[in-house]
């Protein structure tokens, strides 16, 4: 038997078995093949080929079972293997698109059951835009890759007031990989544009604004959070100074420098109670005095300052107990400090929720999933009533006086 590469190998019979391979790589069985646009030599070739006793036109179905009978007579061979053996190995297309979009599928589904986007259910609408994008470059690997990377920095944040460039180089190994304009910065920006339920930023500015927000080259002097009743057992300035206006029934407001000089703080409280907002704090001071147990108030989106200080204090072993808004930004805060620092629900269900709503009252915007409680956003979609932590004050300062 002959070698087929070198009976034929030529170019004027390079149409058929390049078209040949085109339909056994769809991975579809082929009876048939249409050859079309053929020059008189191609022509020619093939009539030898199949021993036709006159030469074909331009346009001309070959059936593969003749030619399966004419190859297997000259070089013991069938159409498929000669095809192999002169063009290369076939593809599979069918397979092949299928094994993408398996992989693909996975991608998607790994993104949206990743622990970030579990706790923090305002991340949703940044998957669904990740997807409507598609894979980078054609490539599930280096589309997860970068997911991955951007997931990494968005556990981080907020970050501690360090300048970007630093804050990339702890978290990426590389000081400029959140540069203006790389794909990982314009993932996180828009993670974080989703978290806050607001429009990716457009320009400079808002760029440099939403990393700011996220603690990120923010003045350390002058971001602060707000406590009370707060009493560390150190002997240190910031420690000593906590417990004096403790004593004296009064607020205090402590810096993001403070917490990294004197941080972190040693209490005895097995307990801290963190709120959204500052008036329940003075509230509480206002009734309990001196008595007044630790509160923390986040005062909207806890900043830097706030998060690190709850941070060391789970890390310390403190619970924190977190209440906020029911309405949807309120949800959105709730879910993010509770999926940072490991604080729970207080008095946050839907049970709290539909006990104290009222008709008339200002409308709770956009609601994303609670996670520590699947039914809050249903009751907060179908009443569409805000209950801001005033109007269930009386409950929060009960709780705090028997704890106090």
């Amino acid at each position: 038997m002959g070698d087929p590469r070198v009976l034929y190998g030529g170019p004027e019979l390079a149409p058929l078995w390049r078209a040949l391979w085109q339909r056994y790589s769809s991975g579809k069985a082929v009876t048939r093949v249409t050859l079309r646009g053929l020059d008189l030599s191609q022509r020619s070739a093939l009539a030898d080929l199949l021993g036709l006793d006159r030469t074909p036109p331009t346009e001309t179905t070959v059936q593969v079972a003749t030619l399966d009978e004419v190859l297997r007579s000259s070089v013991g061979m069938e159409a498929r293997a000669v095809v192999t053996a002169i063009v290369g190995p076939l593809d599979n297309r069918t397979l092949r698109r299928e094994s993408d979009r398996l992989a693909r599928s996975e991608l998607w589904n790994w993104l949206a059951e990743h622990e970030i986007v579990i706790g923090q259910p305002a991340l949703e609408a940044w998957v669904a835009g990740v997807r409507r994008t598609g894979v980078v470059d054609g490539s599930v690997e280096k589309t997860r890759e970068v997911l991955a990377r951007a997931l990494d920095v968005l556990a981080e944040l907020p970050s501690d007031g360090r300048p970007l460039p630093a804050f990339a180089g702890t978290v990426c190994g590389d000081t400029h990989a959140l540069d203006d304009g790389t794909r990982l910065s314009t993932l996180v920006l828009r993670a974080l544009a989703a978290i806050h339920d607001e429009p990716p930023p457009e320009d400079a500015e808002q760029r440099r604004a939403c990393w700011e927000r996220a603690g990120i080259a923010c003045d350390a002097m002058s971001t602060s959070v707000l406590v009370a009743g707060l009493r560390p057992v150190g002997t240190d300035p910031l420690s000593a100074t906590l417990r004096q206006w403790a004593e004296h029934a009064e607020a205090a407001v402590i810096t993001l420098a403070q917490i990294r000089r004197h941080g972190p703080l040693a209490v005895s409280t097995s307990c801290v109670r963190v709120v959204e907002n500052p008036s329940i704090l003075a509230m509480a001071i206002a009734r309990l005095g001196s008595r007044c147990p630790p509160l923390i108030a986040t005062s909207g989106w806890p900043n830097s300052a706030c998060m690190l200080l709850m941070r060391q204090l789970t890390e310390a072993g403190v619970t924190l107990g977190y209440h906020g808004d029911f309405d949807g930004e309120g949800i959105r805060i709730a879910a993010h400090v509770m999926s940072r620092t490991g604080a729970t629900a207080w008095r946050m269900s839907t049970r709290d929720y539909l006990t104290a709503v009222h008709p008339g009252r200002p409308d709770s915007g956009a609601i994303t999933e609670a996670p520590w409680d699947p039914e809050l956003a249903s009751a907060l979609r179908q009443h569409r009533s805000t209950v801001s932590e005033e109007h269930v004050a009386e409950q929060l300062l009960s709780d705090l006086d028997a704890s106090g």
